[in-house]
């Protein structure tokens, strides 16, 4: 027999998500490993808003918002607020019923500076790795550092000679999209800086690369399963990479956790870097950079041990976390000004990364 469809709607219907999730899904450890540690910030949130007043999307369901626009590569909060529409299993990771409306994309952008303010992305990434270091899946001993380039939400349209207004420089006469001649114009970041984005910086990532502007993204890795530890977001300078690794293990020594060694590659094989980890009783095993003038700040009383080559062969997973921070996660490319807004971004799409690593870590039967 020929089946056929009813195309009359149901008037009621009822729907468990719960049961719609299986078992086995890889969103339901995350869920209850966010759940923990956002419980354990309930104190903080109900400092954070009014006791009275309209009352305000609950900051639980908005920052496991923020965890799915990062495990889902949703391109913008916007899109997210239309498929919370029509996607059950965003519905459930956040705990709302099929009959409660989707919440305006508005509602990011009216939080973020609270957020901001009172460092829950900080405090919700590191509750996140305090979570892994109890579960025995990171080492407290060996630990990589890595930086990499994320393009700035500017355009290069947008970096011209400081003081300069809009007006000052002729264009074609198109006021949306005016194409602005720079040809023989020297430009750098000492004499320009974008209109759109002050605190970006030209930056090209490599001799013979195209320049744009960027933020510095910086990493620290332990080295056992190759999970975050930090992650710190600065202007791009040319010193960036260095004085943020010192930055991220002066943040750990206050946590007293004391690493034994440090990967890098040859960009941290400078004699003061070098000297700094030496000081804080930290093995550097940074790739040798035998170009360099003066030749490398490596010799070999640490490259002769094992652990040397052990450190470069492990330092390379760091590359598999900036691969999926950008690809993945969305990091590419920053969708906000500024290096407070992009490193709250980053706490959270670490803090996703970190979860969706801590699941394939754990057995199979293991309970979040």
């Amino acid at each position: 027999m020929h089946g056929s469809f009813d195309s009359q709607p149901m008037i009621i219907a009822y729907i468990n998500l719960e049961k719609r999730v299986p078992q086995e899904h890889p969103l339901r450890k995350i869920k209850a490993m966010a759940d923990q540690e956002l419980k354990r910030l309930s104190p903080l949130f109900n400092e954070m808003y009014s006791h009275t007043g309209r009352p305000s999307i609950p900051p639980e369901r908005l920052l496991k918002s923020l965890l799915l626009i990062a495990l889902y590569s949703v391109r913008s909060e916007r899109q997210f607020c239309e498929q919370m529409g029509y996607n059950l299993l965003f519905r459930w990771f956040l705990d709302m019923e099929l009959s409660d409306e989707s919440f305006d994309p508005t509602v990011f952008t009216k939080n973020r500076e609270r957020l901001m303010e009172h460092e829950v992305g900080r405090r919700f990434f590191d509750a996140v790795v305090r979570q892994a270091r109890g579960a025995g899946l990171m080492s407290d001993d060996h630990f990589t550092v890595d930086g990499t380039l994320i393009e700035a939400w500017a355009s290069l349209k947008s970096f011209r000679p400081k003081g300069e207004k809009p007006l000052d420089r002729p264009t074609d006469g198109d006021p949306s999209n005016p194409t602005v001649d720079f040809r023989g114009e020297k430009r750098s970041n000492d004499t320009h800086q974008s209109t759109t984005d002050p605190e970006s910086r030209l930056m090209r990532k490599a001799k013979g690369k195209e320049a744009k502007l960027s933020y510095g993204a910086h990493a620290l890795m332990e080295n056992r399963n190759g999970l975050l530890v930090d992650l710190q977001v600065t202007p791009a300078t040319g010193t960036a990479e260095t004085e943020a690794a010192e930055a991220m293990l002066k943040r750990q020594a206050r946590k007293r956790i004391q690493p034994k060694t440090l990967g890098g590659d040859k960009g941290y094989d400078q004699r003061g870097f070098v000297s700094m980890l030496r000081g804080r009783k930290v093995t550097p095993h940074v790739a040798q950079n035998t170009e360099r003038r003066g030749g490398s700040a490596i010799d070999g009383r640490t490259t002769r041990h094992i652990g040397y080559s052990l450190s470069q062969r492990f330092r390379k997973k760091v590359e598999e976390i900036f691969g999926w921070v950008k690809g993945v996660g969305g990091f590419r490319r920053t969708r906000f000004k500024g290096v407070d807004r992009t490193q709250l971004s980053a706490w959270f799409v670490g803090a996703a990364y970190n979860l969706l690593r801590m699941v394939k870590l754990m057995p199979s039967g293991a309970r979040a």
